[in-house]
Parts: structure tokens; sequence; C-alpha cells
């Protein structure tokens, strides 16, 4: 399948972070939810596009730590769940290697 020709819709496409919260506050969606669409939908289109180099294997336990902290009264922030995707030259000091596409990098220590 070309990049040109039609993918399926995404349900969470036009969601603004305040509707996902919303979402997320309301039971409808949780952020472990959020992820799995996410993946999903990087899963669908990305063999084409090719523009996702890595997923953090641990995106899915992260998701599930925090909806055990909402669901004890306790927020981060506005992006509390939220699933977001950085460039690979935003040191994240967990299992995601941040070399910024330089195999020079590929070794260096990952931040405290």
């Amino acid at each position: 399948m070309s990049i040109d020709q039609e993918k399926p819709s995404f349900e969470l496409s036009e969601l603004s972070i305040d509707q996902l919260q919303e979402q997320i506050k309301s039971g409808e969606a949780s952020s472990r939810s959020l992820v799995d669409k996410y993946i999903e939908r990087i899963e669908q289109i990305d063999d084409q596009l090719r523009s996702v180099i890595e997923l953090n294997p641990d995106a899915r336990a992260i998701a599930e730590e925090m909806d055990r902290e909402r669901s004890a009264g306790h927020s981060r922030g506005p992006l509390h769940g939220i699933p977001v995707m950085v460039k690979d030259n935003i040191d994240s000091a967990d299992k995601m290697k941040t070399a910024a596409g330089s195999l020079a990098l590929v070794d260096a220590p990952t931040p405290r």
C-alpha cells in the first residue's frame, strides 16, 4: 500500500490533550488504552512512513503506573498519562536509545 492510498481513520487524531484528559477522567479511556491505540496506529501506518525508530519497551507499564497514580488521586499535571513521542535526540532517562541518529552515540550512557 502506498502512502497516498487511504488509511483507516484514527479516532484520536483530532483530539486535544484536554479532551484526552476528559476521557481519562470520565473513565471512557485510560492511559493504558491510549498507549495501546497509539501503538496500534503506529503499527498500521509506519511501515510506509518509517518515522518511528523505537517504541519505549516500558510504555504500557508506565501508562499503567500513571493510571494507578490517578486512581489514588494524584496527578502530575496536564500531561499526566498522555502518551507523547519525542525525537531520538531527547534524552529520556529510561530504556530508550537517544542516539540522535548517530552511530557515534549508540553506546552513550543513559542520562540520570
